[in-house]
């Protein structure tokens, strides 16, 4: 973790390389926040990274234009994780307390909601040469959540994982000040507290949780599949981060 795996793309503040962290290569997947904000420089950057294909892990009514033009040899996939409108009985409760943007609700969603991880993993899996862009909105929960099962299964230590979902904390402050937003940090880290626990705790707990390969066996991940990622992510046989410039 002692590696600086952040990365200066021109439009974006949440934005880093998996690479660094125990075992990952550079270059295989990225995480970050909506990248419609990219400016023509940002986009350029991320090209030179080697990122070739994006997923997008938002919901339709969510998604805009882009500040400038995507570069045309790029892949956007399309893997929504949450649906807010057809499972509201699910969220409401979290709506209501403020759970709902916290890692408290992680370990609910991943029991009842398999199939869409199971897609975005896959999508990471099925990408073709290149790096792989992961992001929702602020590049916090969904990517979180997904960024979470990849790194799992590829064996990073729980305490890696945790480490870098914290990360986004600092980086993201630029951000709620541009979304004219009270700063999420210690509300979050006070409604926690409120609860008798930290993001660290709830993370941890998820993990122990949670078999990664079992759980996206289970929900429809093919072996091939789950091989793919591991390659992706750890190299050897059929990997496809050769381009990162």
């Amino acid at each position: 973790m002692g590696v600086d795996r952040n990365l200066s793309w021109d439009g974006l503040f949440n934005v880093r390389d998996l690479g660094g962290l125990e075992r990952i290569r550079r270059g295989a997947v990225v995480r970050s926040e909506n990248p419609e904000a990219l400016t023509a420089a940002g986009w350029d950057a991320l090209w030179a990274h080697g990122v070739r294909t994006v997923v997008d892990l938002r919901n339709d009514d969510e998604r805009g234009a882009d500040t400038a033009p995507r570069p045309s040899g790029l892949t956007t996939v399309y893997a929504p994780l949450e649906d807010y409108d057809g499972e509201a009985e699910f969220w409401r409760p979290y709506r209501e307390t403020g759970l709902w943007g916290t890692p408290l609700y992680y370990q609910a969603f991943l029991d009842r909601f398999p199939q869409p991880v199971a897609a975005a993993v896959t999508a990471v899996a099925r990408a073709g040469p290149g790096g792989v862009l992961v992001h929702c909105a602020v590049g916090k929960d969904r990517t979180g959540l997904v960024v979470l099962m990849l790194l799992a299964l590829a064996g990073v230590a729980a305490e890696d994982i945790v480490a870098d979902h914290a990360l986004s904390n600092e980086r993201l402050r630029p951000v709620w000040a541009r979304l004219g937003v009270a700063d999420q940090v210690t509300a979050v880290a006070d409604l926690l507290a409120k609860h008798g626990t930290t993001a660290e705790a709830c993370l941890l707990e998820t993990l122990a949780a949670v078999d990664a390969e079992a759980y996206l066996r289970s929900a429809g991940v093919r072996a091939d599949d789950l091989a793919a990622v591991r390659a992706r992510l750890l190299g050897g046989r059929g990997e496809h981060a050769e381009v990162v410039a």
